[in-house]
């Protein structure tokens, strides 16, 4: 049994149904809470929650009924469970569409450095699988885009049983993605990156919009913005994770490239690529897809957060290609 640690910044704008401030609770393993965060207020979404796994917070949120087909929806970096918004009442037509904020990122916890979490690719692997097992998913569907592809096919890789299919949004599949780009590797500089991180706008807003042709609304953006704007502990995990990217990537990049393209590899796979990404280049996607046992879908007017771009769209790519390969 662990107690809540009392940062009280993370969720700041949000409300437990039913209970007192969370700092004051005992708290176990697996423990979930009803949360109303202003952020969802107006969109068609059944439930939040906080769902407690290994003493951090994960912000969930779902929408459908929990007796069907469950699809997990992982974000990218940087980003949150927020850039699904349009996707997921897609889904709960005919699944349970569940989608998250990775620790270190929107309304999840964000511990500090050296303090039980490293950001290191390898704990984010190890903590997919704690969430997954905390939410009680036997089989579910994936869906993950941008950099955080890496860790959530190396899971796959090594629970292939409880994977339905696999869906990758823009993934880094070729050698010259093992890089951050520059408005993402700037967080990983020893002395700018910790005064970066800590500027809502650079931290958010210019690391989004610079990866596609869109501007964001201003009612979508300050939703972004919000964890910068209430903890400097959103700022601190920016930095971290992105050292730990520039550090590790590489390494990934190329085991992911190993998975994707083994001869043997079973679970159905997916990418959907949207052609206007400012971040990752489309050269060398098309052969290694053609090369491997993976299909391709291509969006043409979105950009490297295709779910941000094209949600409704991509919403119903997703719903059919996950209708045609569920696997009981």
């Amino acid at each position: 049994m662990v107690q809540a640690r009392k940062d009280g910044e993370s969720f700041s704008y949000s409300r437990f149904q039913g209970q007192g401030q969370r700092s004051d609770f005992w708290t176990y393993n697996g423990d979930r809470f009803t949360d109303h965060s202003r952020c969802f207020q107006e969109l068609p979404i059944e439930t939040c929650s906080i769902c407690i796994i290994l003493s951090n917070r994960w912000f969930c949120v779902e929408s459908g009924s929990a007796d069907n087909p469950s699809v997990l929806l992982v974000h990218g970096f940087p980003s949150q469970a927020y850039s699904y918004r349009k996707v997921l009442p897609v889904l709960s037509k005919k699944y349970h569409a569940i989608a998250f904020d990775w620790i270190g990122f929107g309304f999840s916890d964000k511990p500090q450095p050296g303090y039980g979490f490293d950001y290191t690719l390898g704990e984010y692997v190890s903590s997919f699988e704690s969430l997954i097992n905390g939410l009680l998913l036997d089989k579910v569907s994936l869906v993950v885009q941008g950099y955080f592809a890496p860790v959530v096919v190396k899971y796959a890789s090594e629970h292939p049983e409880k994977i339905n299919h696999l869906v990758l949004l823009n993934p880094p599949l070729t050698a010259k993605h093992a890089n951050l780009p520059s408005s993402l590797s700037i967080f990983s500089n020893f002395l700018l990156g910790e005064i970066f991180s800590q500027d809502p706008l650079r931290a958010s807003d210019k690391a989004l919009t610079s990866a596609g042709p869109y501007k964001m609304k201003e009612d979508d953006a300050m939703i972004y913005r919000r964890p910068y704007l209430t903890s400097g502990s959103s700022g601190f995990a920016l930095n971290a994770i992105s050292r730990a990217m520039k550090k590790d990537l590489k390494n990934y990049v190329e085991e992911m490239r190993r998975i994707l393209s083994d001869k043997n590899w079973e679970v159905p796979t997916t990418v959907c690529w949207g052609q206007r990404d400012r971040w990752l280049s489309y050269d060398g996607v098309d052969s290694f897809v053609k090369d491997s046992n993976i299909q391709m879908v291509e969006l043409p007017m979105a950009g490297h957060h295709v779910q941000e771009d094209r949600g409704e769209e991509l919403g119903q790519i997703i719903y059919d290609i996950i209708g045609k390969k569920i696997r009981f």
